[in-house]
């Protein structure tokens, strides 16, 4: 599915991101930003892959972006797959993608859960990072 008006090179900021897009999906997308800052509020916020993208601790947190007949957050590891399955069972899932139809209302609550859970999955895998064995 082609993107909408987002081949557009240049774009340094959500905010250029976001209205770039059809005005009938700049109120959506505002509001899946918003989501994502309320509930990582230490999230960097940056455009990468010519998209939306939060960063913790330096790794890739959470992107999104805006289709023609859906927005999409990536990635979905396995575990977040398998911790919000009940939940995620309305939308498509391809691969680590999570798919949300434009014509639905925007799952805010679900959506800043999640991207508190990729905050700690990368919190968590930071830590074991250096917690590990001591190699001398």
């Amino acid at each position: 599915m082609p993107r909408t008006k987002l081949a557009k090179t240049g774009i340094s900021s959500v905010e250029e991101y976001i209205a770039a897009q059809p005005e009938s999906v700049q109120g959506i997308l505002a509001q899946v930003r918003k989501a994502i800052r309320d509930s990582v509020p230490l999230a960097e916020e940056m455009i990468s892959y010519k998209m939306p993208t939060y960063k913790v601790h330096g790794d890739a947190m959470l992107h999104f972006a805006g289709w023609k007949q859906h927005y999409s957050l990536y990635p979905a590891t396995q575990r977040l797959l398998a911790e919000f399955k009940k939940e995620l069972e309305p939308y498509k899932i391809h691969k680590a993608t999570i798919r949300f139809s434009i014509s639905d209302p925007v799952p805010v609550g679900l959506i800043a859960r999640i991207a508190k859970y990729r905050a700690k999955e990368i919190s968590e895998r930071n830590r074991s990072r250096t917690d590990g064995p001591n190699r001398s």
